[in-house]
């Protein structure tokens, strides 16, 4: 794998000699950015700013949340959301009809306190006696993950049992819960799981039980700066950019 030295490099190269060759003024750019894309705006936008001296402030939330927002009139240059999401959003005319850029995929994945037991989870039955054996589970109450694990209980025939053992996280890694031991399975998006000290990942929803999540990123209609916002979106979807996609628990697009 590169190194991010490396790769800081070569994407600064890139967009530096973009800015040059534009000439356009710094600009402020504000972006309202799915929590499973979190982790690599965080490393990528410090990149951007000082390669184009352009400003970004990002707004991190659950897609539905932030669908929401939209929906009510919040305005924003740019959205990172789930890929269903944008082209509902395009649908509305809340986002710029093709506009969509996939960025990366994300599937769903297990977590435990760091130290507890591993449980097996490689096959529906194995995860469904994991399911059962916890005392309790995190999921989030309106994020991706969450909906799907409800569905995929569901589908286990054990929807009722974990009713009472389920904890619903409105905001933040549900790993937090259970780095604090006040859960004992945690349930997100890998790339939401990863950064949570004290949490180890047991494994990814087996078979078709997985979720794939492809997000992406979409063009504001109430944008005031498209030309900066595309040139944001030129560097998340660009190769060199993949490497920080990868070690942050997604799959480059």
């Amino acid at each position: 794998m590169m190194a991010w030295s490396k790769v800081a490099a070569s994407v600064v190269v890139c967009f530096t000699m973009m800015a040059a060759a534009s000439a356009v003024e710094a600009a402020e750019i504000t972006v309202l950015c799915s929590n499973g894309m979190k982790e690599v705006l965080v490393e990528l936008i410090p990149v951007f700013e000082r390669a184009t001296g352009n400003k970004v402030s990002v707004n991190y939330d659950t897609t539905t949340n932030i669908v929401d927002r939209l929906n009510g009139g919040a305005k924003t240059d740019l959205v990172v959301l789930t890929s269903e999401a944008i082209d509902a959003l395009m649908k509305q005319g809340v986002v710029v009809p093709g506009s969509r850029v996939d960025l990366a995929r994300s599937g769903i994945a297990l977590a435990v306190r760091s130290g507890a037991p591993k449980p097996g989870i490689a096959s529906p039955e194995a995860l469904k006696q994991a399911l059962l054996a916890a005392k309790s589970i995190a999921i989030t109450s309106n994020g991706v993950s969450g909906v799907h694990m409800l569905s995929v209980m569901e589908r286990l025939g054990i929807a009722d049992a974990m009713k009472p053992r389920i904890i619903r996280v409105d905001a933040g890694p549900t790993g937090a819960l259970v780095a604090s031991g006040r859960a004992e399975i945690a349930v997100q998006q890998f790339s939401e799981l990863m950064p949570v000290p004290g949490v180890e990942i047991i494994g990814a929803l087996p078979g078709a039980l997985q979720r794939i999540t492809v997000f992406s990123a979409g063009l504001s209609r109430s944008a005031a700066e498209p030309a900066a916002a595309k040139a944001l979106v030129q560097l998340l979807a660009a190769d060199s950019a993949q490497p920080v996609i990868t070690r942050k628990g997604l799959e480059p697009r």
